[in-house]
């Protein structure tokens, strides 16, 4: 989702590309949500069998909400860790990010 709102219009195809993964995984995803009314598909307007995905009001509400409780849990974490293991993991997570896309 988090693609969609920094990208408004964006079609299945951009999108699976952007996450690596297939256009049918896109296609179950956009469906589901759809179906919750956090996603609408609008058509593209130059071509016509093209659909853009925009997140509705109820998406950008939810993805609010989920960046709230990220921040929250990363909070925690952090008190709990400690700066310097806090930094390491960060680092280690960077690393594991990196190896993800290069694969």
């Amino acid at each position: 989702m988090i693609c969609v709102h920094t990208d408004p219009g964006l079609t299945g195809a951009e999108l699976a590309r952007r996450l690596n993964v297939t256009p049918q995984a896109v296609a179950s995803q956009v469906a589901r949500l759809e179906e919750r009314g956090q996603l609408e598909r609008r058509p593209h307007p130059r071509h016509r069998h093209v659909q853009e995905l925009h997140l509705t009001d109820a998406g950008r509400d939810s993805l609010r909400r989920a960046d709230a409780v990220i921040v929250e849990i990363e909070q925690q974490i952090s008190q709990k860790l400690g700066p310097e293991k806090s930094a390491q993991l960060r680092t280690l997570l960077d690393q594991v990010a990196d190896v993800v896309r290069e694969a």
